[in-house]
């Protein structure tokens, strides 16, 4: 039995890459963020939260654990957006070979873009879920394409993209966007058919980048740019679990946690909505 960090304070039989179904990888970059800083050191702070959890979902009536977890040896070490981008790239592209459910964490959100790169390059016909406060759609931002202002821009001209809570963005941004596609958090407040029409207008497989300051700060105050007006749990896992029941999600990451000192709320929730998304991807 390798010597493997768990997920949880699970048994290390769960940990296992050969026979565990999930790929867990931290990406712990915050070069480019731009006010708070700190997601750098999320992945630490919710690696802790859950072991703290409880590792039964009342709702699926599981313990998704047990489909095994195994925490790869996180990348890191970078010297500009450009390598980290390459890096990233180069290794989600030899981690989709493996046949495994990946998932990433954060970091601040320009990690994703060469994982998103990398899952549009093995899935032509992907739709890209994107869960956040702003639009990351500037095609460059303080000289260079990798910011996390431009996490969604190269997806937007190669995906399928669907824009969720979005309720701050440049008014460049206005040009890259496509507007029957982005769902702002006022129509998640507003009109209640908006789930409905956001998963209509998805393909069958589905990849989901969730940055978590698109959650309100009242629930998520651990961001760099805790916007007002954002997500409540259970619209959330409301929405996510509709798109797990009727679409094939082959993967996710998770940006932005930025630990608040003595404040462990945010980083349970973080936790918490990770462990529900693998219970609904394997128990829906």
């Amino acid at each position: 039995m390798g010597n493997y960090k768990t997920f949880g304070g699970t048994p290390k039989k769960f940990a296992d890459p050969e026979t565990a179904k999930i790929f867990l990888q931290s990406i712990p970059y915050d070069g480019t963020s731009t006010w708070g800083k700190g997601a750098d050191k999320g992945f630490n702070a919710f690696m802790n939260a859950a072991e703290n959890m409880e590792l039964y979902d009342i709702e699926t009536d599981s313990q998704v654990y047990q489909e095994g977890i195994h925490i790869l040896s996180e990348l890191s070490g970078f010297d500009n957006p450009e390598q980290m981008y390459q890096e990233v790239y180069l290794s989600t592209k030899k981690l989709i070979a493996k046949d495994k459910f990946l998932t990433f964490f954060g970091g601040e959100h320009s990690i994703s873009i060469g994982i998103i790169d990398a899952i549009c390059d093995a899935y032509p016909d992907i739709t890209i879920l994107q869960i956040d406060a702003h639009a990351d759609l500037r095609p460059k931002y303080e000289g260079t394409e990798f910011n996390h202002a431009c996490a969604l821009y190269r997806a937007s001209k190669k995906a399928n993209l669907i824009q969720v809570g979005i309720r701050s963005m440049d008014i460049t941004e206005k040009k890259q966007m496509n507007f029957d596609q982005v769902y702002f958090a006022d129509d998640v407040m507003y009109r209640p058919e908006w789930m409905i029409e956001a998963i209509d207008q998805m393909t069958q497989k589905v990849y989901i980048t969730f940055d978590l300051d698109a959650l309100d700060p009242s629930i998520m105050p651990a961001t760099g740019t805790p916007e007002p007006g954002g997500l409540d749990w259970y619209t959330t896992t409301d929405f996510l679990k509709r798109v797990f029941e009727e679409r094939d999600v082959i993967g996710f990451d998770m940006v932005e946690l930025a630990p608040i000192k003595k404040v462990k709320a945010s980083q349970f929730l973080a936790a918490k909505l990770y462990y529900k998304m693998l219970s609904y991807k394997f128990f829906l």
